[in-house]
């Protein structure tokens, strides 16, 4: 047997130790990790199960309208409305409220207040839940720190007014559609208005999208909130060149109309010269791969991984089809497939909208203007 060197006995005697230390410092590292990206189990479940409970929902269009003579009157929804929607089958209710034109308008916001305290009033009597969504920000790259501590100043006096709702069936949807924006810059205002208000209401369950007006590829880059109760919205409107064909407001990149859906090469009309060199032309030259069911379950999937892979509730927040230009059916047979995508990936949704330019209706939203088409796409029995 070899003589023990004294560096061999001393390395003997200090390996316990230093496992130990390594294990202490394993373990303080592992906590610091969960401090900084907490999980916490309950309430996670409890976010899952409000998310299902927004499935099968639809936005009104009111109080985000900016362009109205009386933005508080026009277009008000009557008890006959949540009449129909219950009739309908409808679960859930967004109402957008363009909160910082309200306030540029100097209007009180305990008016603004007082209408949604009807609409409330109404989703107890038929069981609805409601979103309630801040509709027409400004923020951008310049202004994100000023216009989200603007945000959170008005989301203040809201949040308290509802403190006594209950929190299964009153959502705040923080911000609609942010803008294409440096996606860092969105999440740091977006941190700053959840940790602000968490303060006020510690078990509202807050629903937060990405940069990019919603869109689903940035969600799917984004790194998730260290609060547990939050539900990731995104809208879907892909295959954006059928669902927004003719909106004038877009430009000339929708200026193609009469886009099927399915695609059908038999019936596919020209492309409007106005959307050459545009956007709408590349969209227009791959249609015949995104026009269909399959590619809208392979677009939603994407989000559906996001999901998975950071274990948090998301929500379709909208989906729907400028109803000017494309044909009743189209609009039908697209509806249907992103209902039905949605439903097998288990992902709640909400159509955009009830009563202005998106309509399911084919006139003043009433039974009998429910097209048959648009009541099967519903899965609603005629």
């Amino acid at each position: 047997m070899k003589k023990m060197t004294q560096t061999t006995l001393l390395m003997q005697i200090l390996k316990p130790v230093c496992v130990g230390v390594l294990m202490l410092s394993i373990i303080a590292n592992n906590k610091l990790s969960a401090k900084n990206n907490p999980i916490k189990a309950d309430v996670r479940a409890k976010a899952f199960k409000r998310a299902a409970g927004l499935d099968n929902g639809i936005s009104i269009s009111w109080l985000e309208q900016t362009w109205s003579k009386d933005i508080l009157t026009d277009n008000q929804p009557t008890e006959a409305d949540f009449r129909l929607l219950k009739k309908l089958g409808f679960r859930s209710i967004r109402i957008p409220v363009a909160f910082g034109y309200i306030e540029e308008q100097h209007i009180p916001i305990e008016k603004v207040l007082n209408l949604i305290d009807g609409v409330l009033r109404q989703c107890h009597t038929y069981g609805f839940k409601l979103v309630i969504d801040y509709h027409s920000g400004k923020l951008d790259d310049g202004n994100y720190n000023t216009e989200a501590s603007r945000v959170i100043d008005s989301w203040s006096i809201v949040v308290r007014h509802y403190l006594h709702e209950s929190t299964d069936n009153l959502f705040y949807e923080l911000y609609n559609e942010p803008p294409h924006m440096d996606p860092q810059r969105w999440k740091d205002a977006a941190y700053n208005m959840v940790t602000a208000l968490r303060k006020i209401d510690a078990d509202r369950t807050f629903i937060v999208g990405a940069s990019n007006y919603n869109s689903i590829y940035e969600l799917s880059r984004f790194v998730r909130l260290a609060d547990d109760n939050i539900i990731y919205t995104f809208h879907f409107y892909e295959p954006f060149l059928f669902t927004h064909q003719g909106a004038e407001w877009v430009g000339d990149q929708a200026a193609t109309t009469g886009i099927p859906f399915p695609y059908n090469g038999d019936n596919f009309p020209q492309l409007n010269l106005r959307a050459k060199n545009t956007a709408g032309e590349n969209n227009y030259n791959k249609y015949h791969l995104d026009g269909n069911e399959q590619s809208v379950m392979d677009k939603l999937t994407i989000i559906k991984q996001w999901g998975d892979k950071y274990q948090v509730p998301i929500f379709c927040g909208e989906y729907g089809v400028y109803n000017k230009y494309a044909d009743a059916d189209s609009r039908c047979r697209y509806i249907k497939a992103v209902r039905v995508a949605l439903k097998k990936l288990n992902i709640p949704g909400m159509l955009w909208d009830y009563n202005t330019n998106f309509s399911i209706f084919s006139g003043k939203p009433a039974w009998d203007t429910l097209p048959v088409c648009m009541k099967e796409a519903l899965g609603i029995s005629p």
